[in-house]
């Protein structure tokens, strides 16, 4: 029998191309695109699936149960993986993270409450390696299965969170659930808040590169489509209950990511500008994913393919330029929103003091 998978979270960067990649690698699978469409939310991306038989768009938030539960039952659905979350760091230390607990933590819980109610085979939680915390950059350690959960950030809290929910759902309830913790991704279709497009975005524009502190921060970058293949492997071979780590053994610090990007773009490194640095800033994150490639993963762009994935990635971007304006102008829209809305949140503050 087909899966019949109900993708949480389907519009946005990750979740859009794991779905034109299930598309493509399942002819007889069946996909209902279940997203809220916030600002991160682009149908844009899945333009090319749009009037697939085979694929469905549904309007809705993952806090939202009754709908949940509806949708899985008039889709008959078997599979539900979830990329629905709230993900701009800077948004979670400046902006609040209330919204970030509601769709990160709750929203998990409510899925996996769906999940239970209508005989769900396999459920998969896309979480991040962030909530691990952060290494040192003195040592080759990495973060494992077995690493304590030690959130340095509101964003990276709210994700714990939904993990924790899903280990409880399982203890208590043995519901079929999957966590995953991936390292950094890139590719195209992302957003602008993410390092890779917003430096690309902005050297299109003509603007310098804004690099937080010493630009050290060390991060391993996985390719999106990469990170779509061992999703789908987890489909098929991740045991319930189970947590397994994805990353690319690909670590570079930002000021190198910065560097690869001048080079391909034809830049120097005057287009950088060093700014100061965030609150909280993670230094390291290290991903051990021996597990995952026990059952057969292995990155195609592995360390030594990562200048071509990240040129590829740029082709991408300069070979659609309607794609990257329209969106361009939707994050200058978001961003005064989130200034309005941080000034507003201060006033608050303020009068209650």
């Amino acid at each position: 029998m087909s899966r019949r998978l109900l993708v949480c979270g389907g519009a946005g960067f990750i979740g859009s191309n794991f779905i034109r990649y299930y598309l493509k690698t399942h002819l007889d699978g069946v996909v209902v695109n279940y997203d809220k469409l916030t600002y991160a939310g682009n149908l844009d991306n899945l333009s090319e699936v749009k009037n697939d038989k085979r694929y469905a768009f549904v309007r809705g938030d993952i806090t939202d149960l009754a709908l949940l539960n509806r949708v899985m039952k008039k889709w008959r659905i078997t599979h539900v993986i979830n990329f629905a979350a709230e993900t701009h760091v800077d948004r979670s230390i400046h902006g609040g993270a209330k919204e970030f607990v509601l769709t990160n933590t709750l929203g998990v819980q409510m899925i996996l409450d769906a999940v239970r109610f209508n005989g769900i085979q396999k459920f998969i939680n896309v979480s991040t390696d962030e909530v691990y915390g952060s290494l040192a950059l003195d040592n080759r350690s990495k973060f494992t299965e077995e690493t304590p959960i030690a959130p340095n950030m509101p964003y990276a809290a709210a994700k714990a969170g939904g993990d924790l929910m899903c280990r409880a759902y399982f203890v208590t309830h043995g519901a079929p659930v999957v966590v995953t913790h991936c390292s950094n991704n890139y590719g195209p279709y992302q957003f602008p808040e993410k390092l890779i497009p917003f430096f690309i975005f902005k050297l299109l524009q003509g603007e310098k590169v804004p690099v937080y502190g010493d630009g050290l921060n060390v991060r391993d970058w996985v390719h999106v489509m990469d990170h779509a293949a061992a999703l789908d492997l987890l489909l098929q071979k991740g045991q319930a209950g189970e947590v397994y780590n994805i990353g690319a053994d690909n670590e570079r610090d930002n000021l190198e990511v910065t560097r690869f990007i001048l080079k391909i773009m034809g830049y120097g490194e005057d287009r950088i500008e060093y700014v100061t640095d965030r609150p909280g800033h993670d230094r390291r994150y290290a991903i051990d994913a021996s597990k995952i490639r026990a059952l057969g993963w292995k990155p195609a762009y592995a360390r030594d393919k990562f200048e071509q994935g990240l040129r590829e990635t740029i082709d991408w971007y300069e070979a659609n330029t309607a794609w990257v304006e329209k969106l361009w102008e939707k994050k200058h829209k978001e961003m005064n929103i989130f200034q309005k809305s941080l000034k507003r949140s201060a006033r608050r503050m303020r009068s209650a003091t």
